[in-house]
């Protein structure tokens, strides 16, 4: 899940621009070692002393903890969330953070002694009667690193498939959002005990320390500019990663849907968080002859959705001044270049220092424009018309693959061509977003967008190790394998060459 970068981990400034690789930074301060250090080594130790992992019975007994606490800190989440945005929607809050977080743990939670059993697997037939299972275990203690865009979903769901796992975890919140990372903090310390999980918190040195430690497997959610350091400073203990990042997120309509109809889900789509969402819809691409019935359909479901705008509580604020005006700088910049810019304040409010940025249509968008190369994070959208369905796919092809796709179109075969002919990490078809809410589907990126894949059993897969186990039988044949090698061995391999 892609988001802009926000100088929180691997020294990365503050001020870099966003959709450029920043250079290496300030070094790693050795106070900033230390904290990440102390509880890094206390985990491990942890891990090194058990006898055995957890067992299935005790990773249930503390998830149901976890969706407990979950469960009565609703409000306390929701208030602090919305503390560090300035404001957040407490609706999209629960919606988006604890329902998904809450859905997600029950899923594991019903489904874990299931993924925990070993699995059989088949035996080639020259090793008979022995058999083959495939068992999964933990593969130690695992860094987490938290954006500021979902900073409790982030958190948990990751959290959870690494629990479920049997692992212990070291989290990163973001520094842009310190309320919520304090609460992740007080949610790890009443429900784990401090060896299992435990939570650092600082800036960009804490960050850079953070990613450098041999854990077993790092997860990170952000930007691609910074997970590709991320995947550098792993690099230097081979430590494996899942890069949860983002790109453009294209919209293709085909010219016989309702342009009005899909205006509608990309509206809900884009404007969730304001904009501030890995997989909102970042640019469309539709029908010339389309483009003014999208125009009008959007501007009334947005209208419809959000009649006022600054002091509406269902509209989320940009996260910070400086994303403000990144967002700013990115529409002017369109128009520097000849796009027409139609910005949606049904009420005609002022912004006042609310940081509500109004949602915003960008007609005549041209590849040089910064917001066709940048992933936007905001409530801007492109529309971009393209003459057919082959261009759009072109169009998506010829950039690097985004974490989602999203195809309006009622014929199926015409459905099936799209996504048979474009790469992206998950798509929904007549819709935005929900192929994230699918908790027995893996969701990740490809490419650019990211690696590795989490939610429900591909979470669980990938905290595990995934141990191959043959088991010989007393009576058995392999004794023709050995030296030396007589007729039987000769037979043998008559057979397995063939």
């Amino acid at each position: 899940m892609s988001v802009p970068n926000d100088g929180s981990i691997v020294g990365v400034a503050p001020s870099a621009t966003p959709g450029v690789s920043p250079s290496a930074g300030p070094a790693v301060l050795p106070d900033a070692d230390q904290l990440v250090r102390v509880p890094f080594e206390r985990l491990r130790a942890a891990w090194r002393a058990q006898t055995t992992p957890p067992d299935v019975k005790a990773r249930l007994a503390v998830l149901a903890k976890l969706q407990a606490w979950i469960v009565a800190h609703q409000e306390d989440i929701a208030k602090a969330i919305s503390a560090d945005f300035g404001h957040r929607s407490h609706h999209e809050t629960i919606a988006a953070e604890l329902a998904l977080a809450a859905t997600d743990l029950q899923h594991t939670r019903a489904q874990l002694s299931s993924w925990a059993r070993p699995e059989s697997r088949a035996t080639f037939w020259g090793f008979l009667p022995a058999s083959s299972r495939l068992v999964r275990q933990p593969l130690g203690i695992v860094g987490i690193v938290v954006p500021w865009n979902y900073p409790f979903q982030l958190a948990v769901m990751p959290l959870t498939a690494a629990i479920a796992a049997g692992n212990r975890v070291l989290l990163k919140p973001s520094e842009l959002t310190p309320r919520t990372g304090e609460l992740v903090r007080a949610m790890v310390k009443e429900v784990f005990p401090p060896d299992q999980v435990d939570v650092v918190t600082g800036g960009a040195d804490v960050g850079g320390a953070f990613a450098r430690l041999p854990f077993d497997h790092l997860f990170f959610t952000g930007s691609t500019s910074v997970g590709r350091m991320v995947m550098r400073a792993a690099a230097e203990n081979l430590t494996p990663v899942t890069l949860e990042l983002g790109g453009k997120s294209p919209v293709l309509v085909h010219a016989s849907y309702d342009p009005a109809r899909a205006a509608e889900s990309v509206a809900a789509g884009k404007l969730l968080n304001a904009g501030q969402t890995c997989i909102a819809p970042d640019y469309v691409l539709i029908a010339p002859e389309r483009v003014d019935a999208f125009v009008k359909g959007y501007e009334r479901s947005v209208t419809q959705m959000y009649p006022r705008i600054v002091d509406n509580p269902d509209y989320t604020s940009i996260i910070n001044d400086r994303h403000y005006a990144r967002l700013d700088a990115l529409l002017a910049d369109a128009v520097k270049k000849g796009a027409t810019v139609k910005q949606i304040n049904p009420a005609n409010e002022a912004v006042g220092d609310s940081r509500k940025f109004f949602p915003t249509l960008v007609l005549g968008a041209t590849p040089d424009m910064a917001l066709m190369q940048d992933e936007i994070f905001g409530p801007i959208l492109p529309v971009v018309a393209v003459t057919s369905v082959d261009d759009a796919i072109r169009f998506v092809n010829d950039n690097p693959r985004p974490l989602a796709l999203y195809y309006f179109d009622d014929d199926g075969a015409r459905v099936e061509n799209v996504l048979a002919r474009t790469t992206s990490g998950g798509a929904s078809v007549n819709a935005t977003l929900y192929h994230m809410a699918q908790h027995d589907m893996p969701f990740g990126g490809v490419g650019a967008s990211g690696m590795g894949r989490y939610h429900g059993f591909d979470g669980f897969r990938t905290f595990s190790h995934e141990k191959s186990v043959f088991y010989q039988t007393r009576l058995n044949g392999t004794a023709s394998l050995r030296p030396p090698y007589g007729k039987m061995f000769g037979a043998l391999m008559k057979l397995f060459v063939r």
